[in-house]
């Protein structure tokens, strides 16, 4: 299989230099940008079909289509990189902003050509400190090579970017959230609309993109829209990063055409559950998606399949359940950190995910009623879309409202034998 974004990462993981990245192909595709207009750039990636691979999905160039153009356009316009990579089962941004900090770099000149952007950030969580000192290597090699700054390779488009360590919260990866801790502020969601790309940063224009989106850009632009769709099993196109985490023998993440299945993730290149393990379920996305089972082992890790089988993609990066693990024991865990990283905006956030917590931890330590499932459901209700500022909360109760579904007997069990059946 072609490599796409893998393709300049090195076996021992240290990057390259600006030099020998740009002998690999590297910053080609901005020279080639530069020669284009900024909407053929944006068109370019609208016929890709790119989605943006943060979680939500949504079409990357239509995104920039919404951004306000031509003289009266308000100034300057931003664009930021989401990397704040705080999903619990999350990795594969990690191994690109370390691995080649270039290829995001490139990726973000090019976004920031097509959207017109002054001004760029790289958004990300301060624990990842490999990371940013690796960033701020590449963009000092970035701006020394003619990349960024003034009149970049002699054109007329001018570009600044840096780094931005954030001081931590899960709040920070919701793009509004993340705008306002940018500005110095708590990091509570705004209200939508307006959305970003028209009042974003400072109230200005501004795109927020995530890594892995925007790591894909350079090859789209150099290669072509048709050769990025034939990369995939799917209708989605391109390649995907997909972890794998849990008791599986070879834990990782692999670069894959998108639409892998889940039974290929698993078995091939996980290489199977641990010996004296049996598979029970998947969080197929990260933390914050429905648990699939094993008559969907045959689904194709892609938008669609995922959804129609009753989770969604969310980041690819999946979490394995065993059968010796207490699924009430990993929801409980899961609910713990929503419950602790909800910013207190809204009610049902704050109040429903702390509830529930209490609710599992207290049948996980054997002081279940049988009525605490019908409590968790409505939970589950209180917490679903639309009743909540922002999607923190909904995607919180998705493990939750999928266990109950699938594993309501262990819960059953707990409550009846009042303790947890695998301690």
């Amino acid at each position: 299989m072609e490599k796409v974004l893998t393709r300049y990462i090195q076996p021992d993981g240290v990057p390259l230099d600006a030099r020998a990245y740009e002998r690999a192909g590297g910053y080609e595709s901005v020279r080639k940008a530069l020669r284009m207009a900024p909407k053929d750039v944006t068109e370019t990636v609208k016929q890709s079909n790119l989605r943006g691979r943060g979680g939500a999905g949504f079409p990357t160039g239509m995104k920039w289509s919404f951004v306000p153009t031509g003289p009266n356009a308000p100034r300057p316009k931003y664009l930021c990189a989401n990397a704040d990579e705080m999903e619990p089962g999350t990795f594969k941004d990690r191994l690109l902003l370390e691995s080649a900090p270039h290829q995001l770099i490139e990726g973000m000149i090019l976004a920031a050509y097509a959207i017109a952007a002054d001004v760029a950030y790289i958004f990300i969580r301060g624990e990842y400190i490999l990371a940013i000192e690796r960033l701020q290597k590449a963009l000092a090699e970035a701006y020394e090579a003619g990349y960024l700054g003034k009149n970049i390779q002699g054109s007329a488009f001018s570009l600044e970017m840096y780094v931005h360590a954030s001081g931590g919260r899960y709040m920070c990866g919701e793009e509004t959230g993340l705008l306002n801790a940018l500005e110095g502020k708590r990091a509570n969601p705004r209200t939508k609309p307006p959305f970003p790309q028209v009042s974003g940063l400072f109230g200005k224009p501004t795109i927020v993109q995530n890594v892995e989106t925007l790591s894909n850009l350079p090859h789209i632009i150099n290669n072509g829209p048709e050769w990025f769709k034939k990369l995939s099993k799917s209708e989605d196109s391109g390649t995907k990063l997909y972890g794998v985490s849990g008791k599986v023998k070879q834990p990782g993440l692999w670069e894959l055409p998108m639409g892998t299945t889940i039974r290929e993730l698993l078995e091939e290149h996980a290489g199977g559950m641990r010996e004296g393990l049996a598979f029970r379920g998947v969080l197929p996305g990260g933390a914050s998606t429905d648990f699939l089972t094993a008559e969907h082992l045959d689904v194709k890790m892609d938008f669609g399949g995922v959804q129609k089988a009753g989770s969604r993609l969310g980041t690819g990066t999946m979490i394995v359940l065993d059968d010796r693990t207490c699924p009430v024991g990993m929801v409980r865990n899961l609910e713990h950190f929503f419950a602790q990283e909800s910013c207190g905006w809204c009610t049902p956030c704050w109040s429903g995910l702390s509830w529930s917590e209490q609710l599992l931890t207290s049948i996980e330590e054997g002081r279940g009623k049988p009525d605490d499932l019908e409590k968790l459901e409505f939970i589950c209700k209180f917490c679903a879309p639309g009743n909540t500022f922002c999607a923190l909360a909904p995607g919180a109760v998705e493990p939750l409202q999928s266990a109950l579904k699938y594993f309501r007997e262990d819960f059953g069990r707990h409550i009846q034998a009042q303790h947890c059946p695998w301690r």
